[in-house]
């Protein structure tokens, strides 16, 4: 099934815009970016907005992590967009920066924005971008460390998975997911 709305995970405002959570931020902007089209404020959507090709949407919640579910429901039942075709992009504390990983479906991985999203949707069936972040060492470090910036080695890293992920939308919004998994896993 193809994609319809590509939403990026983070935390509005300039305080937030280099600190790790807000690798899903980065993401979409990215794909705004290559496209030459810019996201524009829409509070029907508690969020920013892009229209790419008149094909799919881009969102950048403006509700902070915790509450992403909101934007990325009231964009989809707005839209009638198929849980299934919603892909979300995260950081992702499990993966050291420069892994990227697409996964279908699933739990939370006690992610609060994606425990969110799932609660808003009443589904867990939207498919899943995880970029790699790396993790502190110890839980009581995890808040912290995901509102700090990262390292300059660790940043590259980020950046590198990224472009690779980049590299996998036209698959990914095609609907091809296993080819677009199978070229992204064998990079990063």
């Amino acid at each position: 099934m193809s994609i319809t709305l590509i939403a990026g995970l983070g935390n509005p405002g300039p305080r937030y815009i280099a600190t790790r959570h807000n690798a899903g931020f980065w993401f979409v902007d990215q794909i705004a970016e290559q496209a030459h089209e810019q996201f524009r404020r829409e509070a029907k959507f508690f969020g920013e907005v892009c229209r790419i090709d008149s094909k799919y949407w881009l969102l950048k919640p403006n509700t902070f992590m915790n509450h992403s579910g909101q934007a990325v429901a009231a964009l989809a039942n707005y839209y009638k967009i198929p849980v299934e075709q919603i892909l979300v992009v995260h950081d992702e504390l499990d993966f050291p920066p420069g892994v990227a990983r697409l996964k279908k479906a699933g739990g939370d991985g006690r992610h609060n924005g994606l425990k969110d999203i799932i609660r808003h949707l009443g589904s867990n069936k939207f498919l899943r971008l995880r970029l790699g972040i790396g993790h502190p060492g110890h839980s009581s470090e995890v808040v912290n460390y995901v509102l700090d910036s990262a390292s300059r080695d660790d940043q590259v890293a980020i950046e590198i998975a990224m472009d690779a992920a980049l590299a996998t939308i036209p698959l990914i919004l095609a609907g091809d997911v296993n080819k677009a998994m199978l070229q992204l896993h064998s990079q990063t």
